[in-house]
């Protein structure tokens, strides 16, 4: 019976491995259009980061729009107005580049923005429910998080090559990323149209006397979770966006050089991904994520207070070959923490979720709009780098893992297990 079960539901999470694949693909493409723009529309660090902002920002205004259509229209359906969504993000961004225009170019990335926010409201409950829950749900999500790991490696790396001369680049230097991501939408789109997903939790139109006093919000564990995923997202992307820029700028590294140790980053967060996968099966989140945060502290205190000396250390090319570079140490101690953030998204959301029952597809909305802290917080962390310097700015990140590593000790207990969910 088990086994069939297994068997029945192998399609469905093959899909949302695939759309794992695009939120980090098209959120991986303004990592290099960060460089783009601020040379071209000659921006500081903080502008620099609007159009990743934008991106982020999108997540605010869909999240709990996203767990609605959860709960009303169904997953597959959700699923299939984000993918349409995204190829429309993603045709404006195009655009921007036709006419040079960096507000077109805004608008682009917010648009997408809506679209990366439903896509990960449906494939991470997904996940976590076809795994069961705990330890299971939580492997399930590591091995997308590995396919979402992938594009976030190929996005930089393929994006650096692309730029070349960073004196001359314009966002039009972008457009294979653009016809790629486009194509992607479209076979996923088609593809998704044909395969039968399983609706968890959609909502039964009943008339009911007593309305529900309880919601996702209720829950302590659940809120304290919305704070942490707000705080990791920021994590993850500002690490490896201000160290492009601390490079490129700063040190004068070739942008194909630098996105090569950012496309590296990211491909330690697959590495990672895929060990996660592997032991989360037997392996608890909560065991997990306070290791994670604790080496990821580590790793960032080096990183400030080591002396700015060179070091050469192995990258990820464009021709995904693999070479050496030769980079500031603190580059190389930046990009090792790229095994941390790994596994904290599945981490979080597992603990968060853990519990919440016929709660989990509005919590999932809930939670996606925390997720704007990949846009805001690097935003800061720019502004930071502007005031006292791009190393300096880190301190933010020291103090976001610090919550990490609480949340992942005391903040994830579930202390409400007398609210009913069935």
């Amino acid at each position: 019976m088990e086994t069939t079960k297994q068997k029945s539901y192998a399609l469905p999470i093959a899909m949302m491995f695939a759309l794992f694949f695009m939120i980090a693909f098209v959120t991986g493409i303004q990592n290099p259009l960060g460089v783009i723009v601020k040379g071209q529309f000659s921006m500081s660090n903080f502008q620099s980061q609007l159009g990743n902002l934008a991106n982020f920002i999108a997540y605010l205004c869909m999240g709990i729009p996203s767990g609605i259509l959860l709960q009303k229209i169904g997953y597959k359906k959700t699923a299939l107005t984000a993918v349409a969504v995204g190829f429309i993000g993603v045709t404006i961004s195009f655009s921007s580049g036709i006419i040079d225009n960096f507000y077109v170019y805004l608008f682009g990335a917010f648009v997408s923005g809506f679209s990366m926010c439903m896509l990960n409201a449906v494939v991470n409950p997904m996940l976590n429910t076809l795994g069961g829950g705990g330890n299971r749900g939580n492997q399930l999500v590591q091995f997308g998080g590995a396919c979402n790991s992938i594009a976030a490696t190929l996005a930089p790396v393929l994006g650096g090559y692309l730029i070349g001369d960073i004196a001359g680049a314009k966002i039009s230097n972008a457009n294979p990323v653009f016809f790629l991501a486009m194509g992607i939408f479209a076979l996923v789109f088609i593809v998704l149209s044909m395969v039968n997903i399983p609706e968890p939790y959609v909502v039964k139109e009943e008339k009911s006397a007593t309305p529900d006093k309880h919601s996702a919000l209720s829950f302590r564990h659940f809120v304290l979770g919305m704070i942490c995923i707000f705080i990791y997202v920021g994590i993850e992307v500002g690490i490896p966006n201000i160290m492009n820029l601390f490079m490129t700028i700063e040190k004068g590294i070739d942008p194909a050089a630098a996105g090569s140790v950012v496309g590296t980053y990211w491909f330690l967060m697959l590495i990672g991904r895929l060990l996660g996968g592997i032991v989360g099966g037997k392996v608890s989140s909560k065991t997990m994520l306070s290791t994670v945060a604790t080496l990821g502290l580590i790793l960032v205190l080096s990183a400030i207070f080591v002396p700015t000396s060179n070091v050469s250390m192995p990258v990820l090319r464009g021709d995904l070959s693999f070479g050496m570079e030769n980079v500031p140490v603190t580059c190389l101690l930046l990009v090792l923490c790229g095994l941390c953030t790994s596994v904290m998204w599945g981490g979080i959301f597992n603990l968060a979720v853990e519990g919440l029952g016929k709660y989990t597809s509005a919590a999932s909305g809930l939670f996606m709009m925390m997720v704007c802290g990949g846009g805001i917080l690097p935003a800061i962390q720019g502004a930071l780098a502007d005031s006292i310097g791009y190393i300096n700015s880190y301190w933010l990140i020291v103090v976001c893992l610090g919550y990490l590593l609480f949340y992942a000790l005391v903040g994830s207990k579930n202390v409400n297990k007398n609210i009913p969910v069935e």
